[in-house]
């Protein structure tokens, strides 16, 4: 099968096997030379097929040396069908994994369940014995509940109308976006779905099992961004979201004795997520601009195997005044946001390719899917199907 990218709004509906499979082996290369002394050696990954996820358990894997469980919600390849992206980069970790002698088994299925916490409480208590960090890592349009009630997020203000600029990914014009603020339900449905009560449950399972270590250390990930996108993020539904998430992070904190749990603000990337927010991709693209001229540009492996090297470990973690990781401390520079603004108050239809990084942006969201990979050759002809090989549904 010759696979080409197909796009359907912000989300691509192909994947690529040996792209994926490619730029895997880039981050785990990147991750090898980057060795960490952070004491974790036995790690769970919720939410680890892309993204942030995926990097993580890169990281933990590779920089750590780590025995790895991921929990992914992916779809396989057919004879006729692409697998899912998630499912291609977890069969290329995987097969990395175990040529270099580590330890990676994932479970594929709906992390919000029940029936997958006990699965991967069952394959702890079997392999591992117990783990020593939990990295929580969903990102999810839609959450169903324990007692079957599903909630829905929305991606909306909550402080009334909100009007700015954005770029429409379609043609890359710089348009005028207006953006409605959400009902109350809205938001709670969004806080529901991306907020910390998941999280919680997570861990809450995890204690009672007894297949955390003493000493465990737990992290999710989150995004505060700069005053010029806080109507939309920080201030909207998913801000709301964002900060159930990181009173969660207290809350496990104080409930379970011996465990740590932090919030990591991580740097805005190009990713399923946030191609879907208004005003965002812009944002996101003349950041690239900015970062990449300065030479402290990161992406997702650089970010999380900084988040080993010199921000977490099993003793300590390196946190802000409020007691969040900051791994975007390098985008949120005076200098650089300062830089952004100016661009961002002129930038035009006209001047938008020089003014900001539109061929990064797109190189990153097409690598997402493992396209426009280097080395790769997407006119020859690839087999869809990639087993993982220690999956278990």
């Amino acid at each position: 099968m010759i696979i080409k990218p197909k796009t359907r709004g912000f989300i691509c509906t192909t994947a690529h096997p040996e792209g994926c499979k490619k730029i895997v082996s880039e981050q785990i290369e990147y991750a090898k030379k980057n060795r960490s002394d952070s004491g974790f050696k036995k790690v769970l990954v919720i939410g680890s097929s892309m993204g942030y996820g995926l990097s993580s358990r890169i990281a933990a894997a590779y920089s750590c040396g780590a025995s790895t469980i991921g929990i992914i919600f992916d779809k396989e390849g057919t004879d006729k069908k692409p697998a899912s992206a998630g499912w291609y980069n977890t069969a290329a970790f995987e097969e990395f994994a175990h040529a270099d002698g580590l330890y990676a088994k994932t479970i594929n299925g709906d992390a919000f369940s029940t029936q997958i916490k006990q699965q991967t409480i069952d394959l702890i208590k079997k392999d591992l014995g117990k783990v020593d960090l939990v990295i929580y890592s969903l990102a999810a349009p839609r959450r169903t509940a324990p007692d079957g009630t599903v909630y829905s997020s929305v991606l909306k203000t909550t402080e009334g109308d909100y009007t700015n600029k954005t770029i429409d990914l379609k043609d890359n014009t710089i348009t005028e976006v207006t953006i409605s603020p959400a009902t109350d339900e809205e938001t709670v449905q969004t806080v529901k779905v991306m907020g910390g009560e998941d999280w919680m449950d997570w861990m809450d399972a995890l204690t009672a099992a007894d297949v955390l270590e003493k000493d465990a250390v737990t992290v999710a990930f989150s995004y505060l961004g700069p005053e010029l996108t806080h109507p939309i993020y920080m201030n909207g539904t998913i801000g709301k979201a964002k900060e159930h998430l990181f009173a969660t992070s207290r809350a496990i904190t104080e409930k379970f004795d011996g465990i740590k749990a932090y919030t990591s603000v991580n740097k805005a990337l190009v990713t399923q997520s946030s191609s879907a927010i208004p005003v965002v991709p812009l944002y996101i693209s003349i950041l690239f601009k900015v970062m990449k001229e300065k030479g402290i540009h990161e992406g997702c492996i650089e970010q999380m195997t900084r988040l080993f090297t010199d921000k977490l470990s099993k003793e300590s973690a390196v946190v802000d005044q409020d007691g969040m990781i900051r791994l975007d401390d390098k985008e949120m520079q005076e200098d650089v946001q300062s830089e952004v603004k100016s661009i961002w108050d002129a930038v035009t239809t006209e001047t938008v390719k020089d003014k900001a990084d539109i061929a990064g942006y797109w190189k990153d969201f097409f690598g997402l899917f493992g396209f426009e990979a280097n080395d790769v050759d997407y006119n020859a002809d690839v087999d869809p199907v990639y087993n993982i090989a220690s999956i278990s549904e």
